[in-house]
């Protein structure tokens, strides 16, 4: 485990605000929104982008227009576009709009994938292999994510083994790299630790990543218990967008904001502009009629007009 002072030097944060922050809205997003916030984080130096969803608008309306979202970004050198698939129909939708990486998912509790994706864990499995070999002949990364790894809203308790389990299953198929999703916020620092050790055993741990919901205000705390273990990826979302619509009261990411102010404060390279992420959480949220969870975004956004209300130039606050 590594000391505060022998932490990742860089931290790769994707974002998934544009997919995993929308996809619950009731109300529809504009395409032109999606488009306008994707192009905001990527010009805000986001190495990593989660644009879009190419799945049945009957499950998951609001990424009906994936298509139009991807034909319509400015795509910023530097920055990866990546978009979920559930099978070989998505697939072949996502090489259409030319992602960067799909995303495979599926969850570390059998009852959470019948009711998430109606299939058992080896069934989804099965459905990704010819998505897996479509993508490794396009030249397309790959990426998988397990659900609930740690904690399910209808078994409860998920353990290591059943989340290595998983890991092991998606390495077979072939993927990049691995999520490790705490879908529900309910994970702890030590949870979280034992989980990526045990799935650094079996998959290398430069290739794993932390995906963390806030529903009971860990999240940040588990980005920093898995940081001590060597993890340098981790998923937000800008102002902390998003949920789980089968997780009742699960909360979103935590906030790009917050984990970006964090690990700054670490002295951790990331390549993003935390000012211009504020500034984009405070534009979506706008645009859709949302609060902001990001509470450094909420306390920076203060500040700054503070500064500006007293004369102070804005141009040297952040």
């Amino acid at each position: 485990m590594h000391s505060l002072n022998d932490l990742p030097r860089f931290v790769e944060v994707v974002e998934v605000g544009p997919r995993d922050g929308l996809q619950n809205e009731a109300n529809p997003v504009p395409a032109a929104v999606k488009i306008d916030l994707i192009d905001r984080l990527s010009a805000a130096g986001m190495p990593h982008v989660e644009a879009a969803a190419f799945v049945s608008p009957k499950w998951v309306p609001q990424m009906a227009g994936s298509a139009e979202v991807m034909a319509g970004i400015r795509r910023r050198p530097g920055t990866r576009y990546s978009a979920l698939v559930p099978n070989l129909k998505g697939m072949e939708a996502a090489l259409a709009a030319r992602v960067d990486e799909v995303v495979v998912f599926t969850a570390a509790s059998e009852a959470f994938a019948q009711k998430n994706i109606n299939c058992s864990i080896a069934e989804s499995i099965e459905r990704f292999r010819p998505v897996a070999h479509a993508a490794k002949t396009a030249g397309v990364r790959l990426r998988g994510s397990i659900s609930v790894a740690l904690g399910c809203p209808y078994q409860g308790e998920v353990q290591p083994t059943a989340v290595v389990d998983v890991v092991r299953r998606l390495a077979d198929l072939g993927c990049d790299s691995i999520d490790i999703a705490d879908t529900i916020g309910v994970g702890t620092p030590g949870a979280v630790q034992a989980v990526f050790d045990a799935a650094s055993r079996v998959f290398a741990l430069a290739r794993l990543a932390g995906h963390f919901h806030d529903t009971y205000g860990q999240a940040l705390a588990n980005v920093l218990a898995a940081l001590q273990l060597g993890v340098a990826s981790f998923h937000a979302s800008v102002a902390g967008l998003g949920g789980c619509p089968y997780a009742k009261g699960a909360t979103g990411n935590v906030a790009t904001e917050d984990v970006v102010y964090m690990l700054h404060g670490l002295g951790i390279d990331t390549g993003v502009d935390l000012r211009a992420v504020v500034q984009t959480g405070d534009f979506i949220t706008r645009a859709i009629g949302r609060p902001n969870h990001s509470r450094a975004g909420r306390a920076l956004l203060a500040k700054w007009a503070a500064e500006q209300g007293n004369g102070t130039s804005a141009a040297c606050a952040a």
